[in-house]
């Protein structure tokens, strides 16, 4: 079976980690793994430069003679140089300093995706990983039995109450309420039936149902969250009609959504990767000219696996043809009519709300068309309000008023460096707020004014729409939740200083890369991978390149590479971990069982992960440029070509 040996696999890279040899390339220091306590704090030994406890420097005081970093109680993150080392400090008593071994960091995220993948649920799997983390976060202290109902304690108190206790978070549910609350909506007053029952005249196969929803996919590319959730639940009605498997619209919607917004030049990624980015360049002073957008666009030819992953389910659909876990769903769904697996689509019928036309409704696709445009129109015109009102405060001689005109105006550079800028500098959780809040108006609206259900019908329904996203915003939360005890523990910090002595100017795109993919399924989060990697992986590209005697042309290609694949290897990470929020909410959109969403995107995400590899590996090698990768790119999709044609197995319609 492929999940065992998947679990298996992960077991062994998780001991390998821990003992590998390249552990050894850079231990912590003799004394930083020896540290003592006083009643006062840390002991610092004489001789110690400056030290940083949980990311900040610590002023040193001496007291009875000793050099002390008074510390509050709790985990402590101590990094001397490139030397690290994880702490926990207790209240009182002889054992009140512990060592905790960084390897253990692991644990949680491995245990949480193990249990998953074995046991088909997510909800208990996600709360194990987490108990486990707050076990080892607080000191890996039994106590009795006490230290254990302490950490399952904090899973509550501290982890899931901080997940929540993020204003980003909170929008992405809000958000999701809202969006799930309008399909309920347009789904009882008629419009989703209408629009299956235009969309069917152009979908007559399951090649053109699938292509379709693609084109929907690559169409809707300025956020993840939102094509996710609107192709999702637009055309899950059209390729149920031609019985494609939930699994294979799952994976459709979710390969679609991170990839286009990951690289479209107008996206809510664009802010936030141009901020990592240019957290890097800052700390490169022959990089100074450049900035971070001119960077961004030059690393575009290196993005393989985001193209390479659009083409590839292009090809699928096209070629009809699939294989793995992925080619038993579409049989299955083709030969039976079961779009979703028999032995879950029992469990989640229980939670199902009924979202069929009420009697008598019209199928006028208008009235899903028109609250969906709203939506899309509403994040842009957000989008442009909250960059614009940001740049104007940022401009150096602001003009009289802060209207649009004006401040674009009053910026220098072309149309799109200025749009660019704009976006960038944009709050893209508000902008999404105020699309779905209008969404949900205006379908509010043009149900009730044309007498399909009145207001109490509606917004019953609109609380049924929100009853059908609560499973999936408790998985988010654990996520999220997880995602905390992976940030206390350094997992990131781990497994980057675990390949951090292994670099070689040629090997340094393909070692980013597998990092940066296990950083992002270990933590499940795209963003806070480039967050964590961007700031250490330039610098670090930039000197190992420049100490090999690279010249600054050849070393800034070399960086480009690397920004690109810490990028692409990111999203390919995301697409793979069941704790990601965009795999969650793509399962969601689908009305997919989790897990079987995971098991049969995974062999295609590997497949697409490991030619983008290879290819990022030879544009290095062989000296990069725009030609050069763009023949790359060709070669590579003519290897996912012959994979799909000799790999594969056509699934015929019914």
């Amino acid at each position: 079976m492929a999940t065992p040996k998947f679990i298996v696999s992960v077991l062994i890279l998780s001991l390998l980690t821990a003992f590998s040899p390249l552990r050894a390339q850079s231990p912590a220091a003799d004394w930083l793994s020896n540290l003592e306590a006083t009643s006062a704090g840390i002991v610092i030994p004489e001789g110690v430069g400056d030290i940083e406890v949980n990311g900040e420097a610590i002023t040193l005081e001496t007291i009875d003679g000793k050099r002390i970093a008074v510390l509050e109680p709790g985990l402590q993150f101590i990094k001397a140089g490139e030397s690290s080392q994880l702490y926990h400090l207790g209240g009182t008593g002889s054992d009140r300093l512990r060592r905790i071994p960084l390897w253990l960091s692991i644990l949680p995220p491995l245990i949480a995706i193990g249990l998953a993948l074995l046991f088909k649920e997510v909800l208990i799997s996600l709360f194990a990983g987490i108990w486990v983390g707050a076990f080892v976060a607080g000191g890996l202290r039994f106590e009795g039995m006490l230290g254990l109902v302490k950490s399952l304690l904090a899973t509550i108190d501290h982890y899931i109450i901080e997940a929540l206790n993020d204003g980003g978070h909170l929008s992405v549910i809000v958000f999701s309420l809202m969006v799930g609350g309008m399909v309920a909506i347009i789904s009882r007053n008629g419009g989703m039936a209408g629009v299956v029952e235009r969309l069917t005249k152009y979908a007559k196969t399951p090649r053109s149902a699938q292509i379709i929803t693609w084109f929907l996919g690559i169409a809707i590319f300025f956020d993840d969250y939102a094509n996710t959730l609107i192709v999702g639940n637009t055309m899950r009605s059209v390729t149920d009609r031609f019985k494609i498997s939930r699994e294979k619209l799952a994976y459709i919607v979710d390969a679609t959504a991170a990839p286009v917004a990951s690289v479209a030049f107008i996206t809510t990624w664009i802010g936030a990767e141009l901020g990592y980015i240019d957290d890097g360049i800052s700390q490169v002073a022959a990089l100074e000219g450049l900035t971070p957008y001119a960077v961004f666009l030059e690393s575009l030819k290196y993005s393989f696996y985001p193209v390479l992953t659009l083409i590839f389910i292009f090809m699928l659909v096209w070629m009809k043809r699939d294989y793995g876990a992925m080619l038993r769903a579409e049989t299955r769904a083709r030969t039976t009519g079961e779009v979703k697996a028999a032995s879950t689509s029992t469990d989640e019928t229980e939670e199902t709300e009924d979202l069929s036309p009420v009697t008598g409704a019209p199928l006028r696709a208008r009235n899903a068309v028109i609250p969906v445009l709203t939506v899309i129109i509403m994040t842009i015109i957000g989008l442009l309000d909250t960059g614009l009102s940001s740049v104007y405060g940022d401009l150096a001689s602001p003009p009289a008023t802060d209207g649009w005109g004006a401040t674009w105006g009053a910026m220098e550079g072309g149309f799109f460096g200025k749009l660019g800028e704009v976006i960038g500098a944009a709050d893209s959780y508000v902008a999404l707020l105020w699309a779905s809040i209008s969404g949900v108006f205006v379908a509010l609206l043009m149900t009730v004014s044309q007498r399909i259900m009145n207001l109490g019908q509606t917004m019953g329904a609109l609380t049924s729409g929100f009853k059908a996203m609560f499973s999936a915003i408790m998985i988010l939360t654990l996520a999220w939740a997880l995602a905390l005890t992976t940030e206390e523990l350094h997992t990131a910090d781990f497994l980057v200083d675990l390949l951090g002595n292994a670099l070689n100017p040629y090997f340094i795109p393909p070692i980013i890369f597998i990092l940066a993919a296990l950083v992002s399924f270990s933590t499940g989060s795209s963003w806070s991978t480039m967050a964590i990697l961007y700031p250490i992986a330039i610098p670090l590209t930039w000197a190992v390149a420049t100490g090999a005697g690279w010249e600054d042309a050849a070393a800034q290609g070399l960086l480009f590479n690397v920004i690109s694949t810490v990028l692409a290897a990111s999203v390919l990470g995301d697409h793979c971990s069941p704790i990601s929020d965009t795999t969650i909410l793509s399962s969601l959109a689908s009305d997919c069982n989790h897990i079987d969403h995971v098991r049969t995107q995974l062999p295609y995400a590997l497949t697409v992960g490991v030619v983008a590899l290879l290819c990022g590996f030879l544009a290095t090698l062989l000296g990069g440029g725009w030609l050069l990768c763009f023949l790359l790119l060709v070669v590579g999709v003519a290897v996912l070509y012959g994979i799909i044609r000799f790999r594969g197995t056509v699934v015929e319609a019914p």
